[in-house]
């Protein structure tokens, strides 16, 4: 990674990882919103949610705690993680738990629902944020396509097996599902697609840009 890092103008690198952390940054922002609004939240955290009411830590901490776990599983599963794997766990639980203590406290549908949708459309902004920056998928994701290539399994089907798994297990321990949940699930690959395009880094030969693609990208997109 040190290598590739050293062959990139400081113009395009500085942009790259302005990308990667303002996206994790607004993923875990609009993460809280999600938990903030109270409709349901994205299948990860109502595990997180769970966890955090069994154990009385914060979401956010849960959070970095439970990437920590799955970046491990990596290792029998032969990913490699990149810059952005590591910042994903740290940044996304830390702007999780610091946009929950800045945001007040919404009451009514009237406020709840605008929030529930603000959520989404920035998670999927988010996501494609720092997805086109292209510093490596994060924990959960690499997850996904590790699975898919030991078990040669498809991304989708190993994608909606741990994430029903991981809905059930936090459903049960007092995370929250709602109109949300279904929301996000229907809407964050659409959305994400069209944000990896917008925001899509140019690229190091020809000064285009390149919308990310692999095995990454796609345990985000199919759905």
């Amino acid at each position: 990674m040190g290598d590739l890092l050293s062959t990139q103008r400081p113009s395009r690198l500085g942009r790259r990882l302005i990308q990667l952390y303002v996206g994790l940054a607004l993923y875990g922002a609009s993460s809280a919103l999600l938990v903030e609004a109270g409709l349901g939240i994205e299948p990860w955290n109502v595990l997180h949610q769970g966890l955090a009411e069994l154990t009385g830590l914060t979401i956010g901490v849960v959070s970095i705690v439970v990437g920590a776990v799955v970046l491990l599983l990596w290792i029998p599963l032969r990913q490699r993680p990149g810059l952005g794997t590591v910042s994903n766990v740290f940044v996304v639980g830390l702007a999780l738990d610091g946009t929950l203590a800045l945001i007040p406290e919404a009451h009514g549908l009237a406020a709840r629902i605008p929030l529930m949708l603000t959520g989404i459309v920035l998670n999927g902004a988010a996501t494609g944020l720092y997805i086109a920056a292209n510093f490596g998928a994060g924990p959960r994701d690499g997850l996904m396509t590790g699975l898919h290539g030991r078990t040669g399994r498809s991304i989708r089907l190993m994608r909606t097996a741990v994430e029903v798994a991981v809905v059930t297990t936090g459903f049960a321990l007092g995370g929250t599902i709602g109109i949300g949940t279904l929301l996000y699930a229907v809407s964050i690959g659409p959305l994400a697609q069209l944000f990896l395009r917008v925001f899509a880094a140019p690229s190091a030969s020809d000064g285009g840009t390149v919308v990310a693609g692999g095995q990454p990208q796609q345990a985000i997109l199919r759905r």
